[in-house]
């Protein structure tokens, strides 16, 4: 892939974009496969939202970014979406693994 910096053309840009994006979804296709362990190794589906941890990713998300340049508020708008949407998959997992 062709770093940012060396781009030259709007493909260029738009191809590298959609790498990034590639794996992006790919990593977060690990991510939500941490969830379904979190899942099967909780005892108690009240144990699923838990609402320190998830102040604490966000905040961890929101340093990375401001470490590396991004806008940390864009960053923690994700990762709250991110989180939520972490928190609702990991109840239909539990879910299923209990039912």
């Amino acid at each position: 892939m062709i770093l940012p910096e060396d781009c030259q053309t709007m493909t260029e840009v738009r191809a590298g974009v959609d790498e990034v994006d590639r794996q992006l979804v790919a990593l977060l296709g690990v991510r939500f496969r941490f969830m379904t362990a979190a899942a099967r190794i909780k005892q108690d589906r009240r144990t699923v939202r838990d609402e320190g941890r998830k102040a604490q990713v966000i905040a961890n998300a929101r340093a990375e970014a401001a470490t590396i340049g991004v806008p940390s508020d864009v960053v923690g708008e994700l990762w709250e979406r991110l989180v939520e949407g972490s928190i609702a998959y990991e109840f239909d997992r539990w879910d299923e693994h209990r039912g």
